[in-house]
């Protein structure tokens, strides 16, 4: 099936070769195939200027350069997931000609030191379509095909290969790779950090961001030692902020007000890691370029959403982080309600990052604040299981043994406009569950006069479609249909019209921080979060969160890989709802 659409922010991952390189022609033999003739002519042809213009990624003629400071460089975050995405970013020629990265924290470390740690979590994405046609020796030719029919811009190596060799890639990533050590208040540290970056800068324009791998608590002083003492003197400074982004309205605008102390919003980038995975990114596609989808959007023909998050592990060893902050400001006040805005805002006028953002304001503004009637809690507690016995929440030793913290919350939110005025919004996120999944499910309202209903039984349930959006793992979108099983008889099924990443796109999928730091670099704004953007989500659960640790409510228990708390499923029942992850997709 071809690509109808490409708009990719970088080439596909480049060699060493120059462009316009094609891989070698084979002389033709006396008795050749008419496959191998096919084969020799794709080989042999060059490729159109526009194929070697792409290609090239010529930035030769740039006189700006890209520093990168990831500071907090030590912790988990930057070496499991920061620094493994700028690699992906470099081996796939994302990233401009003349760039460097930078470790920034206060444990000492040499150079050398932070490439070797670098170094252990780098991977090389692999194309399994191209190794496929490799193993038979026809990779150049495919690829050549796939270019002059559809436009794919792959580069090739001079032996056909798709890739240069990741050892080399490898190396010449970690050879821009620095570090520096020094405190997150110390202006003089960052200052010496300015020094460096200008020595490797080399007079050009400097262009600088910095991605805040640290603790909420040390956000301002970093900030302020940065832009006082590292900010770019003749390019852009961004800064790149991780949630959490305060506790409750009040914080939250308190960091607001102080980070716009030293820096303008359209220089502060709030990141939301779920805003850049594939499925959440092609949810406004899905909807805005498919006739089928958009007409149907409505309270008129959707019976209610469920967004859905569930981990099958606890919180091990991050308990003192997470019972600071529970289940509902980790998962659902950003993630969760992040996809729901994107979910049900109205046609933006444009792709433009600001038209978007508007939109999802106005959704985030037309919901009513979280009642307590409408969230159900819960806490996972010790379960033994097959011979081995799972630890409950408070067994974790950096969590208080009185500690009422959720691991789980259920809530039921509405929209007060005329899309979807009635429809229960249901999310659902917890910890320690039986499976692992991240999804949107959309059921629709049961068909008028059904004449096929007594097929169903007296459950009607039963005959709903229902579009599925799955976000991680196995990411696919599926729709439930109901068809007749083949025979004589009338007898129905519901089946499932399934698109499965994995088996319908040979490439792996980006990492979601692959997208948004790219996005940081380029200055598209679109999948991070405004301020106002922000301060209508929290608006929307302070007041229940104040609630539940004024009365001290204490939540339901339930077992560890269980399917959560009883509560929930009340809750869904209250507004006639079943939870769409009971049933087991087939």
């Amino acid at each position: 099936m071809s690509t109808l659409y490409s708009s990719n922010h970088c080439p596909s991952s480049s060699s060493s070769q120059s462009p316009g390189a094609v891989a070698t022609t084979v002389s033709p033999s006396d008795n050749e195939t008419p496959f191998k003739k096919l084969k020799d002519e794709l080989l042999s042809v060059t490729p159109p200027e526009e194929f070697t213009d792409v290609a090239g990624f010529d930035v030769k003629e740039e006189k700006s350069t890209v520093s990168i400071t990831v500071v907090g460089a030590s912790g988990d975050l930057a070496k499991k997931k920061i620094f493994p995405a700028l690699f992906a970013l470099y081996y796939e020629g994302c990233l401009p000609e003349q760039f460097t990265v930078f470790g920034y924290a206060r444990s000492k470390m040499t150079d050398a030191e932070l490439r070797n740690m670098v170094s252990r979590t780098l991977t090389c994405r692999i194309d399994k379509r191209s190794n496929s046609a490799l193993s038979f020796g026809l990779g150049p030719v495919f690829a050549l095909f796939e270019s002059k029919l559809f436009g794919l811009h792959e580069r090739l190596h001079p032996f056909g290969f798709f890739r240069e060799n990741c050892g080399e890639k490898m190396e010449q990533f970690l050879e821009r790779c620095f570090y520096h050590s020094g405190q997150y208040d110390s202006q003089a540290d960052f200052a010496e950090l300015d020094k460096k970056l200008k020595e490797h800068e080399a007079g050009k324009v400097s262009n600088r961001l910095f991605y805040l791998s640290i603790p909420p608590n040390i956000f301002i002083d970093a900030v302020r030692c940065a832009s006082l003492s590292s900010s770019s003197p003749n390019g852009w400074t961004r800064v790149i902020v991780e949630k959490p982004f305060g506790r409750d309205s009040e914080s939250s605008a308190a960091l607001t007000r102080a980070l716009k102390q030293y820096l303008k919003e359209d220089q502060i980038f709030r990141i939301d890691h779920y805003l850049g995975k594939e499925l959440v990114e092609n949810l406004s596609v899905l909807r805005f370029s498919n006739l089928i989808f958009e007409p149907l959007w409505s309270r008129q023909f959707i019976r209610n959403v469920q967004l859905i998050f569930a981990e099958d592990f606890g919180t091990e060893g991050r308990g003192g982080y997470f019972d600071n902050y529970g289940i509902i400001r980790d998962i659902m006040q950003n993630h969760l309600l992040q996809i729901l805005a994107l979910f049900a805002m109205e046609t933006p006028v444009s792709l433009d990052a600001e038209d978007i953002r508007n939109e999802k304001v106005k959704v985030l503004r037309s919901m009513r604040p979280l009642q307590l009637d409408d969230v159900a809690i819960g806490q996972y507690k010790s379960h033994t299981r097959g011979g081995v016995t799972y630890p409950a929440y408070t067994d974790d030793k950096t969590v208080p043994k009185d500690s009422l913290t959720p691991t789980f919350a259920a809530a039921a939110l509405f929209i007060d406009n005329a899309r979807w005025d009635g429809v229960p919004f249901l999310m659902k996120a917890g910890k320690a569950l039986h499976d692992r999944r991240a999804e949107i499910r959309v059921q629709f309202r049961h068909v008028p006069g059904n004449l096929y209903k007594r097929n169903f039984g007296t459950d009607l349930d039963q005959a709903t479609n229902e579009l599925v959006i799955r976000v991680q793992p196995d990411e696919a979108i599926y729709l439930k249909i109901n068809n007749k099983v083949p025979g004589l008889g009338m007898r129905l099924d519901r089946s499932n019209l399934n698109l499965l990443y994995a088996a319908r796109y040979s490439k792996e999928i980006p990492d979601a921080y692959e997208r948004l730091l790219l996005d940081a670099i380029e200055g598209e704004r679109r999948l991070f979060i405004r301020s106002d953007e922000l301060d209508a989500a929290w608006s929307l659960f302070t007041p229940v969160l104040k609630e539940l640790e004024e009365k001290k409510i204490v939540p339901e228990y339930y077992p560890y890989g269980s399917r959560g708390p009883v509560g929930a499923h009340y809750l869904a029942a209250r507004y006639k709802v079943r939870w769409g992850d009971i049933a087991i997709d087939k």
